[in-house]
């Protein structure tokens, strides 16, 4: 016969301990803005700023110490002509535990997106 605490435990995790979108949308904001604030578009540095961004923001979500969560950061810098561009993601996942937060960052010459998702193991 199971125990009453072992009926009551849970593979999900505590409210307090769900990934935070508002703080994980401020984070990314704020690595944008050290990063890109004052550049101008140069294809050949895209992928650099797009890593330095992506690892800046990986490390920073660590720093929130969430059990069990993995972390993917996705960004997309590209040069601001006038055009307009629309980007879309399909995910596969447990809508009460994983989530995302994504912001933006734009100047006369670039713009760039980040998204971050927060994926829990079971």
């Amino acid at each position: 016969m199971e125990s009453d605490s072992s009926a009551k435990m849970s593979v999900r995790p505590d409210f307090k301990k769900k990934f935070p979108v508002h703080t994980v949308k401020e984070i990314i904001r704020s690595v944008l803005s050290e990063k890109l604030k004052g550049q101008d578009y140069h294809m050949e540095y895209t992928a650099k700023w797009s890593k330095d961004i992506a690892d800046s923001v990986r490390d920073k979500l660590k720093e929130l110490q969430l059990p069990r969560y993995k972390y993917m950061v996705n960004v997309v810098i590209g040069e601001k002509k006038g055009q307009g561009v629309r980007m879309g993601c399909r995910c596969f996942w447990d809508a009460e535990t994983d989530n995302f937060a994504t912001a933006e960052f734009a100047n006369a010459s670039l713009f760039c997106t980040c998204t971050a998702y927060g994926v829990y193991l079971y």
